[in-house]
């Protein structure tokens, strides 16, 4: 039976951890938190391109010590250093109203974006001007259930390691490559050298996802870029786009949020181009 060896809020190692909620600390230590166990447990099996561990320190109660044995077990035997903290202290750690016992302490994970167009995406989200951290980190959860590639957060868009968007998507963030900070222009321009069409999403576009799809135009390689949550895409961003797609509303409501139009964007470039004669048929 361990017992908790930090007691204090003022110890050393809670202060530097407890600073990560910060900005600029976060871009000074490269380092980042992730809360929760299953955020955890992908941390633990994440390296980076180096071969190193992604996951550098954990905090545990006791008694999530004992219910999450494997994923502490697992973070020790990566290197990470495990601290057994009191419940009050890993409140302090922590930026959840309710903590679930584990807190862990990251390297920055996000990729060059000229990896990522070296290995050839066939499905991309770019996220422009997506300023609400939840948000952003849902597109990521849904990128990667819908089997993207890859996902872009323009240097317009929120903090990819805010702990928001590192809740948000649930462990998402560290199964997919994401290059951050990369302006939109750059990102497009990339992308459509490599050969990736690009689609913009916006409520108010010329042409109807459904179109798109009975006329087989989504089977090849694509990247949707997705605007900020209240006033879409700038007019400049509109016109780098190969087209402007709108998910087509056919009930009475009056739009759909960010996170679901992006899920249904993403999940239609995955069916059709898994379809016959799609960029990833078999």
């Amino acid at each position: 039976m361990h017992t908790p060896e930090l007691i204090s809020p003022r110890s050393p190692r809670v202060v530097a951890a407890r600073r990560l909620a910060r900005r600029n600390f976060r871009s000074k230590d490269r380092r980042f938190i992730a809360e929760g166990p299953q955020a955890v447990r992908e941390a633990v099996a994440h390296r980076g391109g180096d071969g190193q561990a992604t996951l550098t320190e954990l905090f545990t109660t006791v008694e999530a010590a004992e219910r999450y044995a494997e994923i502490v077990d697992a973070a020790r035997a990566t290197g990470a250093r495990v601290h057994y903290a009191a419940d009050t202290v890993l409140a302090e750690v922590s930026q959840t109203v309710t903590p679930q016992g584990l807190v862990g302490v990251c390297r920055f994970l996000d990729s060059p974006f000229e990896e990522i167009l070296t290995a050839r995406p066939r499905l991309v989200a770019v996220l422009a001007h997506v300023r609400d951290p939840g948000n952003a980190g849902t597109v990521l959860r849904c990128a990667d259930a819908a089997g993207a590639d890859a996902v872009v957060l323009t240097d317009a868009s929120v903090d990819l390691y805010n702990p928001k968007s590192v809740r948000a998507s649930v462990g998402s963030l560290f199964h997919l490559p994401v290059a951050v900070g990369v302006p939109v222009e750059q990102a497009v321009g990339g992308l459509k050298a490599a050969g990736v069409r690009i689609l913009a999403a916006d409520g108010a576009g010329d042409d109807d996802l459904d179109d798109e799809l009975d006329a087989g135009t989504m089977s090849g390689s694509t990247a949707w870029i997705f605007g900020n949550e209240a006033w879409g895409l700038p007019e400049e961003t509109r016109a780098l786009a190969d087209a402007v797609v709108r998910v087509p509303i056919h009930g009475r409501a009056e739009s759909l949020n960010l996170a679901t139009a992006a899920a249904v964007c993403l999940y239609a470039s995955a069916r059709a181009q898994r379809r016959p004669g799609g960029c990833r048929a078999r």
